[in-house]
């Protein structure tokens, strides 16, 4: 099968995405911002605080990016995404906006994936943490389209560090997860979706379309304090610093460079990331799986 036959079929294929148990999902879901006060030593008042200023400003339409090579359709419904996986706890909190009405886009579906402490994507252990396929060596184009698509199929059932949440009235979604490590050719980031206009059934999320794919990024002082921690500490591969990062724009949360908190002399015990995410429900970017 040639390459765009491939992705033909993968971009007309049915989304599903497989519950984990509709309770479960419920229990994680509004949990996640108690877990990352927790973490990082907040007072509940401070963390949501922090949670409502990331929330109500009206950014422009965020950048487009790449998918990247390592995009799994039918990720698990649920908030928790860590599975065994060892590292700096992360609370993410991803808000979605309609970048024209600035109204919270309910109902949608966001997914997130992204490598472990030592650069490995689940579902491509085989490949470690060395240099993508079709990894970028220039930046993408300026025309919104964020460049041509590299797909790999996946090597093994391996799912961890990837998940899917449905928003909620404020146009919400929280994951607990930890931080990424690197691999080679990138700066620390986190991939994300958006879909909207589908069907949320017993068996997931089908039909739709994709309104957003972009990328999520870590300032560099965050990066530093945790890489000196275990396991990022063991890793052998050369860190790309955000600068250097072939695919980040340099617009701050536009870009999606996500908002921290933590302490960093205790990082260790775990950082919250938010940041508000614009788009163009309405203006659909590929046909959602």
């Amino acid at each position: 099968m040639t390459q765009d036959a491939a992705r033909h079929k993968r971009n007309t294929s049915r989304r599903q995405v497989l519950v984990a148990g509709g309770a479960a999902v419920a229990v994680a879901g509004t949990g996640v911002v108690l877990a990352s006060n927790a973490l990082a030593g907040e007072t509940p008042a401070e963390a949501k605080r922090a949670e409502t200023a990331a929330g109500e400003t009206c950014y422009r339409l965020s950048a487009e990016a790449i998918e990247g090579p390592y995009y799994i359709d039918a990720d698990k419904i649920r908030a928790d995404i860590t599975e065994d996986k060892e590292g700096v706890p992360l609370a993410l909190v991803i808000k979605v906006i309609d970048a024209e009405t600035c109204e919270p886009v309910r109902n949608a579906a966001v997914d997130v994936w992204h490598c472990d402490a030592l650069g490995i994507y689940s579902g491509y252990e085989s490949i470690g943490s060395s240099m993508p396929p079709g990894l970028p060596t220039e930046p993408p184009p300026t025309d919104g389209s964020g460049g041509e698509e590299v797909h790999i199929e996946p090597t093994d059932d391996e799912r961890y560090l990837r998940g899917t949440l449905r928003t909620d009235r404020e146009g919400t979604v929280r994951f607990i997860s930890i931080v990424p490590g690197w691999y080679e050719g990138r700066a620390v980031h986190i991939h994300t979706k958006v879909h909207v206009n589908g069907t949320w059934t017993k068996g997931g999320y089908e039909g739709g379309r994709t309104c957003h794919t972009g990328q999520l990024y870590f300032e560099e002082e965050a990066v530093l304090a945790v890489a000196a921690t275990e396991p990022y500490s063991g890793s052998t591969v050369e860190r790309v610093t955000l600068p250097e990062d072939i695919l980040y724009d340099d617009s701050g949360a536009t870009g999606g460079l996500l908002t921290l908190r933590y302490d960093k002399r205790r990082i260790a015990e775990g950082v919250i990331a938010s940041i508000t995410v614009g788009v163009d429900p309405e203006t659909p970017t590929t046909t959602a799986k």
